[in-house]
């Protein structure tokens, strides 16, 4: 009975970090100097398009400190930050697609 619970007790405590897990955290905005304000979905992009985290973080991004990474659209264009993806070939390219991110 004492494993039972335990196990019990295991699993209830696993649980919210496997669903945070596959969620994403939700949408960021921000609005860049210059341009319109950008969506980010975390959901779509660990949802969706099944990326981790650490896909993403620390590599290509750092949101907070010292640290913090800042890209302009021509360091995208270059690879960078969003653009390692959204290079025409993984996902839609960056250039000519202002849209799909800035609302």
């Amino acid at each position: 009975m004492k494993k039972l619970i335990g196990l019990g007790l295991f699993v209830a405590l696993l649980a919210p970090s496997m669903a945070w897990s596959t969620v994403g955290g939700g949408d960021d905005t921000f609005r860049p100097p210059g341009a319109d304000m950008v969506v980010f979905s975390h959901d779509f992009h660990v949802g969706k398009a099944s990326l981790k985290c650490t896909d993403c973080h620390y590599k290509l991004f750092t949101i907070t400190g010292k640290n913090k990474k800042k890209a302009t659209m021509a360091d995208m264009e270059k690879g960078q930050a969003c653009g390692a993806c959204h290079n025409g070939t993984r996902a839609f390219e960056v250039k000519k697609n202002c849209t799909k991110c800035h609302k």
